[in-house]
């Protein structure tokens, strides 16, 4: 039988690339013909309380020796010893979206604890998957991971339909991400205030409730820059109002200063929207240059010249537009991702 345990933080439902990423994997997987049991460890990841961190190691000795563990990286990260004892009598895989001590707002201390908790939690593992190239050779680079220890197992880009634009002269931006210092809202706003005197919007459509400070980072943004009229946020949306604001843009714009892989900037492409983008981690894989125009994370005038010209400039538009469409025709579908990862978790049961 194909059985595996899939151990994740707090709730599979949570609005972000991450947890879209496995619920694709978990639902792709039972339908090849797995059983896939589920396993919350607990809220509060990449910060448990040493509760959680008892419990979370309890449960995870519960799971009967043999069975393959499939555990996400944001729990694995900070869990190296339950890790340790775990791998002692399962193949455990670290699912890794990115390293977390690669999170931005973090102090350099914090940084330095997540890199140790995370090489020791990996040093343990009998394999890794990461969603992106760029976090493969961060893990090889930073946390001591053998390449042939490695997997890279795209996210998959539904097909979609074209988007069709706002049919203004007034062009709508669109950024979709949680609202967290690593996707660099306050950087977005600083870099278009310059740009009061040209025709924009923004649209920003993310949850707001997974950091404390920066969505009143955010609001203060908005307020003092007097972009009350011209910027919107809608906080988490569902997949039918995600669908129609992308419809509606005519540039994706996100200043992440690192993703893993960037499903947002993928969904982008999907659409054949431009995009203007940073080349913070995985990015650069995901957004070819032919499709977007990115430059470094936080570097605010950088991206007010990016914003500009492609506000400026139709004809610059409709060649990221179709860069995009080009691009989009490169990427794997859910069905591809999902067979990639069942492949892997195939190879590795047949493993002594």
């Amino acid at each position: 039988m194909k059985r595996l345990v899939f151990a994740f933080p707090g709730e599979l439902e949570t609005p972000t690339g991450g947890y879209i990423y496995d619920r694709r994997i978990i639902d792709g997987l039972q339908s090849l013909g797995w059983q896939v049991d589920l396993l919350s460890l607990g809220d509060g990841f990449p910060y448990p309380s040493e509760e959680t961190i008892a419990r979370a190691a309890m449960l995870l000795q519960t799971i009967p020796a043999g069975t393959l563990v499939v555990i996400d990286g944001l729990a694995s990260g900070v869990l190296p010893e339950a890790v340790a004892i775990l791998s002692k009598h399962h193949p455990v895989v670290a699912l890794v979206h990115h390293p977390l001590a690669f999170e931005t707002g973090i102090s350099p201390l914090q940084a330095e604890a997540f890199r140790l908790s995370e090489t020791r939690a990996l040093s343990h593992v009998k394999h890794v998957i990461v969603t992106g190239p760029s976090t493969a050779r961060d893990l090889v680079q930073f946390f001591a991971v053998a390449a042939a220890s490695i997997d890279v197992v795209r996210p998959g880009t539904a097909r979609a339909a074209l988007a069709q634009g706002s049919g203004s002269d007034t062009l709508h931006l669109v950024s979709v991400g949680s609202v967290t210092p690593r996707k660099g809202f306050d950087v977005l706003l600083a870099a278009l205030r310059p740009l009061s005197a040209l025709p924009w919007t923004l649209t920003i459509a993310g949850d707001m409730t997974r950091d404390d400070k920066a969505p009143l980072q955010l609001e203060y943004d908005i307020e003092r820059f007097g972009f009350q009229q011209r910027v919107r946020t809608l906080g988490a949306v569902n997949d039918i109002e995600l669908e129609a604001l992308y419809q509606r843009a005519d540039v994706f714009v996100l200043a992440s200063f690192f993703e893993g892989y960037g499903m947002a900037y993928a969904e982008a492409l999907a659409r054949g929207l431009p995009v203007i983008g940073t080349t913070g981690g995985a990015i650069p894989d995901t957004v070819p240059q032919e499709a977007g125009l990115l430059v470094p994370p936080g570097d605010v005038q950088r991206l007010t010249q990016a914003l500009r010209a492609v506000i400026q400039d139709k004809d610059l538009r409709e060649r990221l537009s179709q860069g995009a469409k080009r691009a989009a025709l490169q990427q794997p579908t859910w069905q591809q991702t999902v067979q990639q990862f069942s492949g892997v978790m195939e190879r590795l049961l047949a493993q002594p």
